[in-house]
């Protein structure tokens, strides 16, 4: 299990930190889940657009693409299949990999999305869990991409612009200010998408635990208890589970970032408070018809 949770402050007293630790663990255990991860792919090429002397009985190409990906970043491997299995030598060296995009199977553009939103961009995720395709199927063109609609270049630069914009919007809806992201050194900042390049979890938490907001449970202002040994005055204020929230903490940030994807539609975006006004903890649950017919 990695150690890059996200505790960033000194323990209180033993209840309090068996309590962060104990969220820590579970915090860090999500993450590593949702990090590990995958979308089965099944990846064909349009039998229009194959070289000449292709062979035409090994066009299609399986891959556990990583959730937390972006499509640009398999095209090495996806290449590699097909240069080595599938085109003639002589007619590959006439395609250029920067003119590769893809589609679904029924036909919708994907954009350069990261490959767990394209997942549930291309799923109709109303439909019960059994009748959902597996593997996931696409269609790789050779030639022609259409621009307008893969809102940028399918390039390993491009996602990495598109990913740190994103994480420095992200920080500005948290914090109001991009003061953490525009504050790592050169070395952290390459360092974050290498992580996500390379896949690997430590790699990215190393950085990412230093501008992510840190995991703790909300609690309520509670009457101070009695005490014969130790006088409510001289608690320190962080011992007292009312207290202050804690200045990097989840619960402290103005907003919290949440962008919402629709096949052929807007991207849907608001400011999502971390608590309520009523004091409890702000839980979203949001149902999405998503057709693609």
């Amino acid at each position: 299990m990695s150690i890059y949770g996200t505790t960033r402050h000194a323990p209180g007293p033993t209840g309090t930190f068996l309590k962060e630790r104990a969220t820590d663990y579970h915090t860090t255990l999500f993450r590593r889940l949702t990090w590990e991860g995958t979308v089965p792919l099944e990846i064909r090429v349009d039998p229009k657009e194959l070289p000449a002397n292709s062979d035409r009985g090994l066009e299609c190409y399986y891959i556990q693409a990583p959730r937390v990906s972006y499509l640009p970043l398999l095209m090495p491997e996806i290449r590699r299949f097909l240069m080595d299995v599938v085109f003639d030598e002589a007619a590959a060296k006439l395609l250029r990999e920067e003119d590769w995009w893809f589609e679904s199977a029924e036909g919708t553009v994907l954009k350069w999305w990261d490959s767990g939103i394209q997942c549930y961009h291309v799923y109709d995720l109303t439909r019960p869990i059994q009748a959902l395709p597996a593997p996931m199927r696409l269609v790789l063109h050779l030639a022609s991409p259409p621009m307008e609609k893969l809102l940028q270049s399918p390039s390993a630069e491009a996602c990495k612009l598109a990913f740190m914009g994103q994480l420095k919007e992200a920080d500005f809806i948290r914090w109001g200010n991009t003061k953490r992201m525009t504050g790592l050194r050169k070395a952290d900042q390459d360092g974050i998408w290498e992580g996500i390049r390379d896949h690997n979890f430590d790699h990215y938490w190393r950085v990412a635990s230093k501008v992510t907001p840190t995991a703790g449970i909300l609690t309520r202002p509670q009457s101070p208890v009695p005490s014969t040994t130790v006088p409510h005055h001289n608690r320190p204020p962080s011992a007292d589970p009312g207290g202050p929230l804690e200045r990097d903490g989840a619960y402290n940030v103005r907003s919290v970032p949440v962008r919402i994807y629709l096949p052929d539609g807007p991207v849907l975006q608001d400011l999502v408070p971390p608590i309520l006004e009523d004091g409890d903890s702000y839980s979203l649950l949001v149902e999405i018809v998503m057709p693609y017919h």
